[in-house]
């Protein structure tokens, strides 16, 4: 959910340069680098020159992301304020840690043996 939160909010520009129909450069920090096919025409005072239309182009795609996350709580019903309490604490329950039992005689010695009393009592397993 919160991948979600943040690729909806996130805005980002990307720079492209296109030769003619062809896409030769992009990029998302600065601008695209040119082709190097631009005309450059040196203007002097005494000649006036034709405008020519460059074949290459510039062009910038951008995704704005969205500001207004505020949630809103005012209208939350009773039915919903149930469910999702509910829903809460019977998944809380998944992840609590299992409680180990306290066992105090595993610290303790059986006691001697002074008569063996299967014997005494011939019991015997068969």
């Amino acid at each position: 959910m919160a991948f979600v939160v943040l690729f909806t909010t996130m805005s980002f520009t990307i720079n492209v340069h296109y030769c003619g129909d062809t896409l030769v450069a992009y990029s998302l920090v600065k601008e695209a680098k040119s082709c190097g096919m631009e005309v450059l025409q040196k203007s002097s005072s005494c000649e006036t020159q034709l405008v020519q239309k460059s074949c290459c182009q510039n062009k910038q795609v951008t995704a704005s992301g969205h500001d207004d996350l505020k949630p809103t709580f005012h209208n939350l019903e009773f039915e919903k304020q149930v469910f999702i309490t509910s829903f809460f604490f019977s998944y809380s329950a998944l992840f609590e840690p299992k409680t180990v039992e306290n066992t105090s005689f595993e610290d303790y010695d059986p006691p001697l043996i002074i008569k063996d009393i299967q014997t005494l009592d011939q019991v015997f397993l068969i």
